[in-house]
């Protein structure tokens, strides 16, 4: 038996294959994670592929308004056969869910397009969770099984010319949007594929918005922004998701616009507004042979691209010995980050990985350039309630004997009653680079801070 709703659509529908009415009650969120639903959203997407490939559309050619068009005759169509009835907001979310399957990432659309989500995890088919402001919470949001969940990773990953399979279960890739995404399938992941997107800003943060959440004080800020126009190099060190990225990209709207930039990512998330930008981004190797392109190979190539300064998405390998040579060779004011604790970790980390880059010296001189390479360090740690402060500030002073000596400047110190709530304070008034940042007006006032507010570029 075959029923239409209107031309083009069509499917053999049999009401046995369905039950007559949802089960349990309409409590919010139960319906979309019932497998009726998924069988719905399925039959209805069935419809559709066949419509469109009968006429020779593919989904990204297709007018959207003509898709969803079909989508609502549709789901008309196995409504009616499932014997079914669904209120205009469950029919709606219905087409919507279906749309987003043929043109989208399925399932985590909507979980993209809201903006209190930062983070997606996805641990096999039925267990997705997300954060909001630093909370985690499992939501309702599932895949109908593990086929569902690998298609909608094969979307991900396939327009950027990237693979994963058993014989490469783990990739890094980026969405349209600028999200980082991390896959890692079985057998490498025992409870099925699982999915890790850090969401892109589309409107990134201002130094404001720190300002205004408690991540930094005024006076650091003021700090950090003749630093950048003195062309101190700073260091950004800090833990996974503590918001490394986000302070290099506020940081780097104090660069002049007159300045040539170089950036250098696995994958592209800063937002530079200066007009002079080249971004480049990391390239892992392809099924078809096409070679590796690594952060030091592209650190060696940026050396002779006439840059005013570098900025390293992340130090995490054999590029810090390209960093460091750059840094001490005439391109002052690069910017990094690094993943260490402390501003004490963080150079005794960078002190391994030029060892790892094969940087063949005694201690004492891999030292020495690691204090002529990086001025400033600023230590960004995620709290156990999910707030990102900045708790240290720290100048690379020099050595005593073979030890690196660091001023700092600037410190966090928590509240044990009310964590998240502690307070900002100045340890050390005199600035070792105070000469560099009395030339662009950021002399250390008495009280903290610096002489001249600056603003980035908006």
């Amino acid at each position: 038996m075959r029923e239409t709703a209107g031309p083009g659509i069509g499917s053999p529908l049999g009401t046995a294959a369905f039950p007559t009415n949802l089960p349990g009650a309409r409590a919010e969120g139960e319906i979309y994670t019932s497998p009726l639903y998924q069988e719905l959203k399925f039959r209805a997407l069935t419809i559709v592929h066949d419509y469109l490939e009968k006429r020779g559309f593919t989904p990204d050619k297709a007018n959207a308004e003509v898709v969803r068009s079909e989508i609502s005759r549709a789901i008309s169509v196995v409504v009616a056969g499932a014997g079914v009835a669904l209120n205009a907001a469950e029919r709606e979310r219905l087409l919507d869910d279906v749309f987003f399957e043929i043109v989208g990432l399925g399932p985590l659309e909507p979980l993209l397009a809201d903006t209190t989500v930062d983070d997606i995890i996805v641990n096999g088919p039925n267990r997705v969770y997300v954060e909001r402001g630093g909370v985690l919470e499992r939501v309702t949001t599932r895949f109908r099984d593990d086929a569902h969940l690998m298609n909608i990773i094969q979307r991900i990953v396939s327009p950027i010319g990237r693979r994963v399979d058993e014989a490469s279960p783990f990739v890094d890739a980026r969405l349209k949007d600028g999200s980082r995404v991390n896959i890692v399938i079985p057998p490498i992941a025992l409870d099925g594929a699982t999915v890790s997107i850090r969401k892109f800003k589309r409107i990134p943060l201002k130094i404001h918005d720190l300002i205004r959440s408690g991540a930094i004080s005024e006076e650091m800020v003021d700090y950090l922004a003749a630093c950048v126009r003195a062309r101190l190099n700073i260091l950004i060190s800090g833990g996974t998701g503590s918001g490394k990225t986000t302070l290099l990209n506020i940081l780097s709207g104090y660069i002049s616009p007159t300045e040539r930039i170089v950036t250098i990512e696995d994958a592209a998330e800063l937002q530079l507004r200066q007009s002079h930008v080249v971004r480049l981004e990391t390239r892992p190797p392809s099924a078809d042979g096409t070679p590796e392109i690594t952060a030091r190979d592209l650190v060696r190539n940026a050396l002779r691209m006439r840059p005013d300064r570098i900025i390293l998405g992340e130090i995490r390998g054999g590029e810090a010995v390209e960093m460091v040579q750059a840094m001490t060779t005439g391109h002052d004011g690069s910017m990094a980050t690094l993943h260490a604790n402390s501003p004490q970790d963080a150079m005794g980390r960078l002190e391994l990985l030029l060892s790892f880059g094969g940087m063949k010296a005694d201690v004492g001189t891999v030292r020495r350039q690691i204090t002529s390479a990086v001025q400033v360090i600023v230590q960004v740690q995620r709290l156990s309630m999910g707030a990102r402060k900045v708790i240290s500030i720290a100048e690379v002073v020099g050595m005593e004997g073979e030890t690196i000596v660091q001023n700092e400047r600037f410190r966090y110190r928590d509240n044990p009653t009310a964590p998240g709530q502690g307070t900002f304070s100045m340890v050390t008034r005199h600035s070792a680079f105070a000469e560099r940042l009395a030339s662009v007006g950021g002399v250390v006032r008495a009280g903290g801070g610096s002489g001249v507010r600056f603003e980035p570029r908006s």
